[in-house]
């Protein structure tokens, strides 16, 4: 199954935040505003990261906050928040983040699917760095193009 789709709308740049629950949480209101899932979405995206710590943080500067399928996942969404100054997580290694992911899909094997595709289409160590500095949405939305075209996810 292909991820969902990349769209201006689904991009936020240069966001404040003061915590990663308040970075977590800009991902989580970008699928709200966008009709993939009800309100209740980012707060299990907190939940997983509270129970199960920061492996949600998948490369330097990067995290994937994402749940798994429920109820309150209405249809398959993707967002982008850039922040405007980097947070940590509580990763030893990949901390601070400054590029949040949010993924929410309908089924498990989209789950396990979407989450490999995206961990593999930011293996690029240049891409975090430069969706940190894009200064549009489409911008930073022809930066993940480029970088999942060349082959790397």
């Amino acid at each position: 199954m292909p991820l969902p789709p990349l769209t201006e709308a689904s991009v936020r740049l240069g966001v404040p935040a003061a915590t990663w629950r308040d970075a977590v949480r800009a991902a989580g209101d970008v699928l709200i505003a966008a009709g993939s899932v009800g309100v209740t979405y980012t707060q299990r995206m907190i939940d997983v990261i509270e129970e199960f710590g920061a492996y949600v943080v998948i490369a330097p500067g990067l995290a994937l906050a994402h749940a798994r399928p429920g109820e309150d996942v209405l249809a398959d969404g993707l967002s982008l928040v850039t922040l405007a100054e980097p947070v940590s997580f509580g990763h030893a290694h990949n901390d601070p983040v400054s590029v949040v992911i949010g993924l929410a899909v309908t089924t498990a094997d989209a789950h396990v699917t979407g989450i490999a595709d995206l961990a593999n289409a930011f293996n690029d160590p240049e891409l975090v760095p430069a969706l940190s500095a894009a200064a549009t949405p489409s911008d930073a939305i022809a930066l993940v193009l480029h970088s999942t075209s060349r082959g790397v996810s």
